[in-house]
């Protein structure tokens, strides 16, 4: 239990050995569930609960923060890690109301069984008075569900942002102390989760614009007291500016596709042009979403297994889909051995990206001297597109 400012407590709970999220997103710094209670001078409001393994946690902090009582419940997310322990909360206080909207009740009600009596609904920018703290209700619409939404606290002008603004970051400071760290962990949080909703995140940040904000607290990582440092982050990922860069994924199985890699990085190192190379047997693939955020053009590379592209060239076409980077250009570079359709499927399985599919190279075998040739136009012609688009930073 920890202190924002007076009346208001973080009462979540610090998951420092988790290393997985959603049985998908790699947590290398472990993350935090972030809980808030508001004590205003007539009721009391919790917003949001923990990850039903730290509901335990939950509980105590709220007992050592004094709550005796608690009036409402504020979900602003229906996913577990914030649900997940409101059914344990509604145990402790019988009385309490979940509030929430009506998009999120449906999903409560399906997803942890609540009592549908148990709810009180609010509409967008509806305000809840507990004395002298007003809750303002915001609803910011994908962010990443279609439920999302935040809490303002008008008398201390604090944001409760939910997911907007995240990091999966475990620390022992309430607040952002380190801002480097913290901007990382944030693009990589911003890149796993926001990134394929970034038209709705950008009319979101226009949304809070109009708000004055000392303080933004949101549900994962610290909070932050000097909150136009994550907002001038947002707007700057969510905008439509690319950097000069090229994010290359690639695996090789007998070195075929591997030499033209090689070749193709110096290639791209000696125009001026950023490189960001992944081996896909060995990524971390939060370092490989958060290269997606703003780089130009994405390359994967791949030997050609059974007709096909290999597993993991797949996997990261798969995933490049569903984050939706706002890259302008995509190409392909490979061999093969007897034939095959690998280009094709590979740019088959990225429909999402609304990029222009600069020539694949493939070599059949190892490489020959053409084949090299290819990749160094293959690199002149990125050199080309960026400089039309004026990416040459």
């Amino acid at each position: 239990m920890r202190k924002l400012t007076q009346g208001v407590y973080s009462v979540g709970a610090i998951d420092w050995d988790r290393r997985l999220f959603d049985e998908l997103i790699p947590l290398p710094e472990g993350t935090s569930y972030n809980a808030y209670l508001v004590k205003g001078s007539e009721r009391t409001a919790l917003l949001d609960s923990v990850d039903p393994a730290k509901s335990s946690v939950l509980v105590d902090n709220l007992l050592r923060a004094g709550a005796d009582t608690i009036d409402y419940v504020v979900a602003h997310h229906a996913e577990q890690d914030h649900s997940g322990a409101i059914a344990d909360v509604l145990l402790l206080y019988p009385d309490a109301k979940v509030v929430t909207n009506p998009k999120c009740r449906a999903m409560l009600i399906d997803l942890l069984h609540i009592d549908e009596e148990k709810f009180v609904t609010v509409e967008d920018d509806a305000t809840l008075s507990l004395g002298d703290k007003t809750l303002r209700f915001l609803y910011t619409p994908w962010v990443h569900w279609p439920e999302t939404f935040c809490t303002y606290v008008q008398e201390d002008r604090i944001l409760f942002s939910c997911d907007f603004f995240g990091s999966h970051l475990a620390a022992s400071s309430l607040f952002v102390e380190d801002e480097a760290a913290v901007h990382r962990a944030a693009k990589r949080y911003y890149a796993e989760i926001m990134m394929p909703f970034r038209t709705s995140i950008r009319k979101n940040l226009e949304k809070i614009k109009s708000l004055e904000i000392d303080m933004i607290a949101p549900s994962h990582g610290p909070v932050y007291s000097r909150p136009s440092f994550i907002v001038r982050a947002y707007e700057d990922w969510v905008s439509d500016k690319l950097t000069n860069e090229v994010v290359l994924a690639y695996v090789s199985m007998h070195d075929s596709t591997r030499h033209m890699i090689e070749h193709f990085v110096a290639a791209l190192i000696e125009r001026g042009i950023g490189v960001r190379q992944f081996n896909l047997t060995v990524t971390d693939i939060g370092e490989l979403a958060m290269s997606l955020v703003d780089a130009a053009t994405v390359v994967l590379g791949s030997p050609t297994v059974l007709g096909g592209s290999h597993p993991r060239a797949a996997y990261a076409a798969i995933l490049a889909n569903a984050l939706r980077p706002k890259t302008r250009f995509v190409s392909i570079i490979g061999s093969y051995g007897w034939g095959g359709r690998m280009v094709e499927q590979l740019t088959g399985l990225m429909p999402n990206i609304k990029a222009e599919v600069i020539e694949p190279v493939m070599a059949k075998g190892n490489p020959k001297e053409q084949d090299l040739a290819a990749v160094d136009n293959l690199a002149e012609t990125i050199l080309q597109k960026h400089r039309e688009l004026k990416i040459t930073d």
